[in-house]
């Protein structure tokens, strides 16, 4: 079952391009971080500033990072302070995550601003109704620990699922080893997640969830006296809190499922710069989002499903460099959307929707979406297409700092893809492809005001520049799956992605992204308690800039990795990431981990 439609439905029943990362996987596969299971998602890819904990983007399909919605238990993580409203994967490290679901493509329609390359879900691990124990502890390369703990069960009408992740490492050096860097950037992480489900009646509960992550990440920078990049002893601070609360209630023998919720995000970073025994903020920011919200779902008929809501979102920002006054501001955004999911006839799933978003700045936007699912056979064979609109609010940052510019419109894309899925061999193979277009304009980009007769650059003593809609972009490409077991116990997943994206104002490739993406995960788990398994991810070339002058190689990154059963309950487990000690960057002039072996010991109830 995903959620790609705000609602369970079976992946056979959805039109939309889904990819779904189960627990099982996830524990075989041994991540740290949430990069290490996103990178092998068929039409993603990231890059990064370093090792594990600095900066990192994640882009779907040829799309910018900030034009992603990012959730973690359905709750939005995206950052109102950073400069696009994106949000920072680095310090995201794996922990208590039991599921994460990518849905590719234009949704705003359901999730409103920024879903222009598709959302990702990450979902913790929740209630259960036994009592059940989830704990990992490893050390390996770089000096490097982590702990992963986890509780949950249910006492009378009360379900919890409590867990808390640590992890500290020596890092590696951002500015690459390989260009001459020498100092390691370390990084430090506590985290806890929790969720509370409180049956209230037999139809109504409360729901009550939080998520808290302080980490602190060593990084590089740009000394004096000649300001090129160098290691540096600057170390950037981050706190992320989240939390909900909310009350589902169930009328008409549960046909008609209510939610009423608020959701709060708070994201506050800050930057130290340690040089000469002195301690000088050089950055200070603090991003807060407030959402209200009330969801139903009304099962009209057995093949009638319709979904509608209403949202109120209030973000707002704070933002200083080097001690300069603080600048910030705060905008609200009403949302109201419908969709309307069928099932007509046997196979067939159909779905359509609409939504309307009035914001404070440029005033009323409406998206629309559509798509489809088709088995003839059962679900051996499924055909799917959709079509969706995205939109992304202009930042903050973009609006009100310095160099903003509140006459921005929203950017605005439009998406489709076609594909299908083919099983045989009794569901022991799985074939799949599909092929994918996305249109955006209205892209918001950074303009110099030198000589620069745009509007915005007209105004009284304008800043070095400003932000304007002045961008095109486009995307189209394939993507293709295959999946195998061949014996009980034994999954291989190879995908290949090719995306071809282009900023359509100046006809070059958009920066950072990859033509083509090949990732094979495959892990045998056998009865005797022993599992092997090995992930090997091949990204070619791109280019770092958007003028295409400057060249990234491409790479090959392989891990491997085991573990054994001593009983039902307890495994000790060791991997060895990058393998063949391969050197690449995947940013100018940042370097990225190189091999490392790692163990450690896992107790599951």
């Amino acid at each position: 079952m995903v959620t790609a439609n705000r609602t369970a439905r079976a992946i056979s029943q959805v039109g939309e391009s889904v990819t779904v990362v189960d627990e099982e996987e996830i524990v075989n596969r041994q991540p740290s971080d949430a990069i290490d299971i996103l990178r092998t998602i068929p039409g993603v890819t990231f890059n990064r500033n370093g090792g594990i904990g600095t900066n990192a983007g994640v882009s779907i399909r040829g799309a910018e990072s900030d034009q992603t919605v990012v959730l973690i238990d359905g709750i939005k993580l995206n950052d109102p302070a950073s400069p696009g409203g994106g949000f920072n994967f680095g310090p995201l490290l794996t922990g208590n995550i039991a599921r994460v679901e990518v849905v590719r493509g234009s949704q705003s329609v359901l999730y409103g601003s920024q879903a222009i390359g598709g959302v990702v879900n990450l979902i913790t691990r929740e209630p259960t109704e036994e009592l059940g124990v989830f704990a990992r502890a490893e050390y390996g390369g770089r000096d490097t620990a982590q702990f992963v703990g986890n509780v949950s069960g249910r006492l009378g009408p009360v379900g919890a699922s409590i867990g808390t992740t640590y992890l500290r490492t020596d890092g590696i050096s951002a500015f690459s080893e390989a260009r001459g860097g020498t100092e390691r950037d370390g990084f430090e992480s506590l985290g806890f997640n929790g969720t509370l489900d409180i049956a209230i009646t037999d139809n109504v509960s409360l729901d009550l969830r939080g998520f808290y992550a302080d980490s602190e990440t060593d990084i590089d920078g740009f000394p004096p006296p000649l300001f090129a990049f160098a290691d540096t002893p600057e170390v950037s601070y981050r706190e992320d809190f989240v939390g909900y609360v909310g009350i589902n209630a169930s009328f008409l023998d549960g046909r008609f499922r209510n939610r009423l919720g608020f959701a709060y995000t708070n994201i506050d970073r800050r930057n130290v710069d340690f040089t000469g025994g002195t301690e000088t903020e050089t950055f200070d920011a603090n991003g807060e989002n407030r959402r209200f919200e009330y969801q139903g779902v009304f099962d009209a008929a057995e093949f009638a499903e319709l979904v509608f809501g209403a949202e109120r979102e209030e973000s707002e920002y704070r933002s200083s460099s080097f001690g300069a006054p603080a600048t910030g501001d705060d905008v609200w955004i009403n949302s109201v959307y419908s969709q309307l999911n069928l099932t007509p006839l046997d196979g067939l799933s159909l779905t359509g929707g609409i939504r309307y978003d009035d914001h404070e700045t440029y005033g009323g936007e409406t998206t629309f979406a559509a798509s489809g699912a088709y088995s003839p056979n059962g679900g051996d064979t499924v055909l799917r297409a959709s079509f969706g609109e995205g939109f992304k609010a202009p930042a903050l940052f973009q609006l009100f700092s310095d160099f903003g510019n509140t006459a921005l419109l929203p950017e605005e894309s439009e998406s489709w893809d076609v594909g299908v899925t083919h099983s045989f061999l009794d569901g022991r193979a799985q074939v799949g492809v599909t092929y994918f277009e996305r249109d955006s304009e209205n892209l918001i980009a950074f303009v110099s005001c030198f000589q620069n007769p745009l509007p915005p650059c007209q105004v009284a003593n304008p800043p070095f520049g400003t932000y304007d809609n002045i961008a095109l972009a486009s995307a189209d490409g394939w993507e293709f799956g295959l999946a195998l077991r061949p014996v009980d116990g034994f999954d291989v997943a190879l995908n290949y992605t090719i995306i071809d994206a282009f900023d359509e104002t100046t006809g070059n490739r958009l920066a950072r992204r990859a033509k083509n993406t090949v990732s094979l995960v495959a892990d045998y788990r056998m009865t005797n308690g022993l599992g092997l398994g090995m992930t090997i991810l091949m990204v070619g070339d791109s280019f770092d800039n958007a003028s295409n002058t400057r060249a990234l190689d491409g790479y090959v990154v392989a891990d491997v990795r085991a573990s054994y059963g001593i009983t039902e309950s307890i495994e000790i487990f060791g991997r060895i990431e990058n393998l063949f000690d391969a050197e690449y960057e995947t940013i100018f002039r940042y370097g990225q981990p190189g091999r490392a072996v790692f163990g450690g010991l896992r107790f599951r109830m």
